[in-house]
């Protein structure tokens, strides 16, 4: 089967090395030269554990090509998928120029049947929007050609997203025409050859899915934040709060754990898409504006900590070390993270930072240069500190030898983002602990 994947980004890219693999031509397309041309020497612009070697092993194979011109290879495929940006706008909707551009190009240049599917997250009635394009670059050519769309959201994990889509636990796709079901349960029909998952449903439903499920995610996640806050106030710890509820079926035990907020490219762009949404159709979405106002608070909480702690000398000229940069362990992805609102206070503050982190330290340059000391290792980063926040929990940072940080630091203090650590160890190295709910 013949497929283009508009769109080399997270998405886009992962999606086409792992189509490549079961056999399939795939055609990566983007309009950024650039990275084109990077890709094609082997140089991965994302850090996903994997990605590099599927790449390349699918190119030197031949199922994986990259060009920059859609229309050049638009009319040899069967089916197109759309995995452009949808950045924020100022007002937190969708962008979904780039989905549209997408379906432009398409109708000026379509001339047999195939498939389009978008497979960015977009707000409800996109699909709608994609069609009424392509059939109005049609009508200006004055050409009668039968094509479907299709909405195929992705459910990838940052850092596990390989795995999520080599073996799903579903895959969601919403069709309109019985056409369009038939060639896209061919196309991941591999993947799910023992369990066949594919939830097919209307495209608005399916469009609606993706918001839904990432809300729901970050829902759990500011719900046990806000347990956690209340459970610090009145003696109860979060962690045994967490295993009693998550023993629940009706509960279950993922995404119940407390910490300093979450970020990323997905949730909080989503939240606030799905707000948008419902703004505009007339409905207030009350539990999701609380559960934005939560997590903006959340990754106040360890800075706020650590003010406490130095309230009496205050913060002014502290040096502060900071083990994680990235939203989450095993990515780069620094999109929303905690680390880069603690660096704001900290330097609000008046602190010397050091920070480390295991593969986001060309990222945090590229963001915000050289404001903070780029550390060589974890042990660097606490040389001469006054304060350790631990804020990523990679696995690094899970086991270091105690002895040799409460040596290097002026002060033993530690505080615990993502409470990985365990109170009773770390005040036997003489340390000053917090953590979160605890």
């Amino acid at each position: 089967m013949n497929i283009a994947i508009v769109g080399t980004g997270y998405v886009g890219l992962v999606s086409g090395a792992c189509f490549a693999d079961t056999g399939a031509s795939v055609t990566c397309v983007d309009v950024d030269t650039e990275k084109i041309e990077r890709i094609k020497r082997g140089e991965i612009p994302i850090y996903e554990p994997g990605l590099d070697e599927l790449v390349l092993k699918n190119v030197k194979a031949g199922r994986l090509r990259f060009t920059t011109s859609l229309e050049s290879v638009l009319n040899d495929q069967q089916i197109v998928f759309s995995a452009v940006g949808t950045p924020p706008d100022e007002d937190g909707s969708a962008d979904l120029k780039y989905v549209l551009q997408v379906a432009k190009t398409i109708g000026q240049h379509l001339n047999k049947y195939m498939v389009v599917v978008t497979k960015s997250t977009v707000p409800v009635g996109t699909a709608k929007l994609v069609r009424q394009t392509i059939q109005t670059e049609l009508d200006k050519r004055q050409t009668d050609i039968k094509f479907d769309v299709a909405s195929n959201p992705e459910f990838l994990k940052e850092g596990n997203a390989i795995k999520d889509f080599m073996s799903p636990d579903r895959v969601v796709v919403g069709v309109e025409s019985e056409m369009a079901k038939e060639m896209l349960t061919r196309l991941y029909k591999p993947f799910l050859i023992n369990n066949f998952r594919v939830i097919f449903m209307d495209i608005p439903s399916a469009e609606m899915t993706k918001y839904a499920a990432n809300s729901m995610l970050a829902t759990r996640i500011s719900f046990m934040n806000d347990i956690a806050n209340l459970c610090e106030r009145v003696g109860a710890d979060v962690n045994m709060v967490r295993a009693g509820i998550g023993s629940d079926t009706r509960i279950g035990r993922k995404f119940l754990y407390a910490g300093c907020g979450y970020g990323g490219s997905c949730f909080p762009k989503d939240v606030k898409a799905l707000i948008k949404t419902a703004d505009g159709m007339g409905y207030s979405m009350e539990v999701l504006k609380a559960v934005e106002r939560v997590n903006d608070a959340q990754k106040h909480v360890v800075f706020n900590k650590l003010a406490i702690a130095f309230a009496k000398e205050g913060l002014e000229n502290k040096t502060v070390a900071l083990w994680g940069l990235s939203f989450k362990p095993e990515t780069d992805d620094m999109r929303e993270s905690t680390a880069l609102v603690t660096i704001d206070l900290l330097k609000q503050a008046g602190c010397k930072i050091k920070v480390y982190d295991p593969v986001a330290m060309t990222e945090c340059k590229r963001r915000i240069g050289d404001t903070v000391i780029y550390a060589r290792d974890l042990y660097d980063a606490v040389n001469d500190a006054d304060a350790l926040l631990l804020l990523t929990e990679w696995n690094e940072f899970r086991l270091p030898n105690w002895e040799i940080v409460s040596k290097v630091m002026n002060k033993k203090l530690l505080i615990d983002g993502r409470n990985i650590f365990e109170k009773k160890e770390l005040e036997s190295y003489g340390f000053e602990y917090h953590s979160i709910g605890r």
